[in-house]
Parts: structure tokens; sequence; C-alpha cells
């Protein structure tokens, strides 16, 4: 095998890139509707709020933290959505509880100078990620898809004008709680790989650079779930040849993909 996948000679790259390829998909496909539905702030928290289900885990004595991050992220969607639907201000709410919630998460598990054994989690490993956590991938992939393809319609029809959705008998509240918590399982099953500090910017980056250049829906999606993947996988290549940290590359491959469909899509427009 030639020099250029020479990577692929180790079964914990095969892994990755697996796991890659599952998962990026789905930041371009839930991307587009986090960024229509003006959700970026929302992702954030739910990001943030693995700190504190993983602490919940370990107070509670659970061997596996991640069954607990993943409910606690459940729960924290929720009620974050109740909240938004009352009418209270959604930006500062979602900062309060994010705020709230990651010095709750740091201040149990950085009791008695533990907190080196989860600091991994903030910027993500996706090499050391396993087969069983990419069994967890599959299953949340095929969910969104079959949610994306039946519900849909609904839910872009509740993201343009709620009150016209409901009028038309959509479930708008179900269709909110669902979104929530297919993003919340996103989230929390890809901490370990992407890391708290930048999965929001991989479910943000892809969705934005295809809004600059696409004219229709069709088109906003195929470019979202492209650049996610393209991101993903140059990401991990360059991560392996550079030995910096493949979190932190393919946000760096995807931002530079968004400036430059900025000033394409500025340029096309004058």
């Amino acid at each position: 095998m030639s020099n250029w996948f020479a990577w692929l000679d180790y079964g914990f790259m095969k892994n990755a890139l697996i796991a890659i390829l599952i998962i990026t998909p789905l930041f371009g496909l839930m991307g587009t509707m986090i960024v229509n539905k003006k959700m970026a702030y929302f992702s954030d928290a739910l990001g943030h709020s693995a700190l504190t289900g993983i602490a919940v885990g370990v107070v509670c004595g659970m061997q596996d933290t991640n069954l607990s991050m993943v409910l606690f992220a459940i729960v924290f969607a929720l009620l974050l959505n109740k909240i938004g639907s009352a009418g209270i201000a959604t930006d500062t709410i979602i900062s309060v509880f994010s705020s709230c919630s990651v010095a709750i998460g740091l201040a149990i598990l950085s009791k008695g100078g533990n907190f080196s054994k989860y600091s991994s989690i903030l910027v993500g490993d996706v090499l050391s990620i396993t087969r069983r956590e990419i069994f967890y991938l599959v299953a949340i992939f095929v969910v969104t898809i079959v949610f994306w393809v039946l519900c849909f319609n609904w839910l872009n029809a509740v993201c343009i004008h709620r009150a016209l959705a409901g009028s038309k008998q959509i479930p708008v509240r179900l269709m909110d709680n669902i979104f929530a918590v297919l993003v919340a399982l996103i989230v929390t099953l890809s901490i370990k790989w992407v890391g708290i500090l930048i999965i929001n910017a991989l479910l943000i980056l892809p969705a934005a650079s295809s809004r600059n250049i696409s004219v229709n829906m069709r088109e906003y999606h195929l470019f979202s779930v492209i650049f996610s993947v393209f991101s993903g996988v140059v990401g991990l290549v360059l991560s392996y040849y550079t030995n910096v940290a493949t979190g932190p590359t393919i946000v760096i491959i995807a931002s530079v993909i968004y400036f430059m469909t900025y000033f394409f899509g500025k340029k096309c427009k004058e």
C-alpha cells in the first residue's frame, strides 16, 4: 500500500475512519436545521452538559458514565425546550444553564484533583474509539435517517412558521422534542472523539458553509453533508501525518471551507 494510505494499516485508524464516515453526515444534516432554527447556543450547551452528566454518573457510582452523560443530556435538552417554549429569552437561559452545568461538572470531577482522568473529553480522541462505540453511532445514524425521511417536511414547516405549522395539525412540540433528543444523542455520542470544546463547531460550520453557496434546500443539505464528511476525513488524515489532535484539525478544515464559501458566495452575489 502506498505511503498516502499507510495510515490504514492501523486498526485504530480504520475504526476512526468508520466513526467519522458514520457521524459526519449526521453533523451535516442536523446542522442545517440547527442553523435554520438559530440553535447554535442550544447545541453548545448540550456539549457542555456532558461534564455534568459524567459527574452525575460518578456520584451515583455508575461504572459506565457514558450512560449517565446521555441520560442527562436528554433531560437537559427537553428542559431547555420547555423553557424556550415558555417565551423566556432563550439565549440568556441557555447561557445560564450551560455555565451552571459546566461549573457543577468541574466542581464534582475535580474534587481531590481527579479531573485529569476526564480532561481528554475536552478535545476528544477519535483514535481511542471502540467497536462497541461505533455500534452506538450506527444505531443513532439509522434512527436519525429514518426520522429525517419521515418527518423532515413537518420539521421544516415548524422551523419556518410555528403557528402556521400548528394550524396544519403538525405536532409542533413533539417535533421540537424529538429533534432536541436526537441532537442530544448525537452530541453526547460524539463527545469522546470530537471534544466538548469544539463539538458545536462541527455542527455549525458545514451547514453555515453550505448556506453561503446554496440556492435551494436540496443543495443546502447536500453541500452540508459533503463539507462535513470532507472535513472529517481530511482532518483525520492530516492529524495522522502532522501528529496533531484530530478534532481540532477537522474544525480547522471546516473553518477554511466556511471562509472560502463565504467569499465565493459574496463574490457571486455581486
